[in-house]
């Protein structure tokens, strides 16, 4: 009896539903990070590039709401704030009004470290949507948009 093997191919069933290629193309597009913070050196990661750029653009925060924020589970939101705060890129202190919150901070160095870090996001995005023209990536930006508002 011969050894059945998984097909190499997609079914054609499934090859062209919506569901399948925006999978694919996150699985792509998650591998073309991975990469890309890898090759930086930093051992960052892009949720650590997530938390930066909220604290740089609104302010400081309590770990909650950064979690909310960036979409980020509480207890992994610690361990990288944790990670984050040893390379001194933050700081967190009690929040005088509710002793039981941490205010995280980005300081100085954070902002320069998400500087450089915009750098390698921009060349990922570029591999992203290299097959595209300009109208076409900014079509696909905006139906992206539409469908994540549901």
């Amino acid at each position: 009896m011969p050894t059945a093997h998984p097909p190499s191919r997609t079914p054609e069933r499934v090859k062209d539903r919506p569901t399948w290629l925006i999978s694919r193309t996150f699985a792509r597009s998650s591998g073309l990070l991975a990469a890309g913070f890898e090759a930086h050196g930093s051992g960052l990661r892009s949720y650590h590039y997530r938390l930066l750029a909220a604290l740089e653009e609104f302010g400081p925060a309590s770990q909650a709401d950064l979690g909310r924020g960036t979409g980020i589970d509480r207890s992994d939101v610690t361990a990288a704030l944790s990670e984050l705060e040893s390379r001194r890129l933050v700081v967190r202190s009690v929040d005088p009004d509710h002793k039981r919150r941490n205010v995280v901070t980005i300081t100085p160095a954070g902002v320069e470290q998400l500087l450089e870090l915009d750098g390698v996001l921009d060349g990922i995005q570029e591999q992203v949507l290299e097959p595209l023209t300009s109208a076409q990536r900014r079509q696909f930006i905006a139906l992206m948009v539409k469908l994540l508002a549901g």
